[in-house]
């Protein structure tokens, strides 16, 4: 195969130079968070901009003119919105006065979920275009003389291949339900033991005594109205955080116009007061739980919009699995199993890199005995030997 990187540097917008047709063949239909309208949405909108610390670098492998490969890369000014943690590294280099930042990052912006970043369509040379897009993005960071290369959230397949090219991997875990089949929630309530199925049917009674009635909303559904109440949803979740909002209004009606049918909203509803929303992405056997929103005197309003409901969804659409997105171990009692998520990482300065790599190996294990742990301790019935 002849093949060749392009590197695009950032014009209005960098992925709009980059035909979206010719993108998403690359990204199929599997994972619609990897599709050129979702990273148009974060460029064109204002989330994921060089004015916000996140500079695009699409890395592309052509053959003979045509897109055979890309990567979404961004060089990054701080660590912000990338979920894995990695501030104590910036902070010794700092201590060492070396320069952490920029770095470059391969990602999802603002977005914990795995899936493919080496985006190559199923071809018989997608071993070799996947090996130089690897490659290609080691040489851009240095060639950019930044500090790293970080892949975040890569399948599994992505993180062996980054592997096999040197990377340094690094274990991480997030709680996620799996459907081997379920009826209905019932059916999935059988499979736990009593103490956590009257937990769970107490927390949707709470919310059902408070007068909630719930909506899920999906596609064209979905009004203009409702985009904006989940905005706003959003917003006061983040600023209860005290954290910077980094989703735009514009964001949200942007995703309205070019990728509908890849949305899910869980409403909870008040009288005509809408009191509670949750934001789902919908992929062909998976749903993405992202943002949510809602008043906190409503016993269970949380777990009943952004859990209960959106459970019940995926068995009603026959769904494989449901990933509730970063952190909340009280997701443990409700259902949901530890995963393994994964990121790659490639450091230029040799000390640092042998340092990390030792961090690394001790951190991996310590992420196993915990997920062990877990895993004893998930809410299903035992089998009787």
């Amino acid at each position: 195969m002849s093949s060749e990187l392009r590197r695009y540097r950032p014009r209005n917008g960098i992925i709009a130079e980059i035909p979206s047709a010719q993108w998403n063949s690359l990204a199929g239909d599997h994972h619609p968070l990897v599709r050129h309208e979702l990273f148009a949405a974060f460029e064109e909108t204002g989330c994921a901009v060089p004015e916000a610390g996140w500079v695009p670098h699409y890395l592309l492998v052509t053959n003979h003119g045509e897109i055979v490969g890309a990567a979404p890369i961004y060089a990054k000014s701080h660590t912000y919105g990338e979920f894995v943690f990695d501030f104590a590294w910036a902070e010794a280099y700092q201590r060492a006065g070396l320069r952490y930042f920029p770095k470059l990052i391969s990602a999802i912006p603002f977005t914990p979920i795995a899936g493919p970043r080496l985006l190559v369509a199923d071809r018989p040379d997608r071993d070799e275009i996947q090996r130089t897009l690897a490659e290609g993005a080691t040489e851009l960071a240095r060639k950019l003389g930044v500090s790293s290369m970080h892949w975040l959230f890569p399948h599994a397949t992505d993180v062996a291949r980054l592997e096999r090219h040197g990377l340094m991997r690094r274990d991480g875990f997030q709680y996620h339900w799996l459907n081997p089949g379920y009826r209905d929630f019932e059916d999935f309530l059988s499979t736990l033991n009593a103490k956590k199925r009257k937990q769970i049917r107490r927390e949707r009674r709470h919310v059902h005594e408070a007068g909630v009635e719930i909506e899920i909303l999906q596609g064209h559904e979905i009004s203009s109205a409702h985009w904006d109440r989940m905005h706003d949803f959003h917003q006061a979740t983040i600023r209860n955080y005290g954290a910077p909002p980094f989703l735009t209004r514009a964001f949200f009606h942007r995703l309205a116009e070019h990728m509908p049918e890849n949305v899910v909203m869980v409403f909870a509803r008040h009288g005509r007061a809408y009191v509670g929303g949750a934001f789902n992405f919908l992929g062909q056997d998976a749903l993405y739980g992202r943002y949510w929103g809602g008043r906190q005197d409503i016993h269970s309003l949380h777990f009943e919009v952004c859990y209960y409901s959106a459970i019940e969804f995926c068995i009603a659409r026959g769904l494989e699995r449901f990933e509730g997105g970063a952190g909340g171990e009280h997701k443990l009692a409700r259902g949901f199993v530890p995963v393994t998520t994964y990121s790659a990482h490639w450091l230029k300065h040799p000390q640092f890199a042998r340092a990390v790599a030792d961090f690394l190996a001790r951190e991996r294990n310590g992420v196993e005995i915990y997920l062990d742990e877990l895993n004893e301790r998930t809410p299903f019935k035992k089998a009787v030997s």
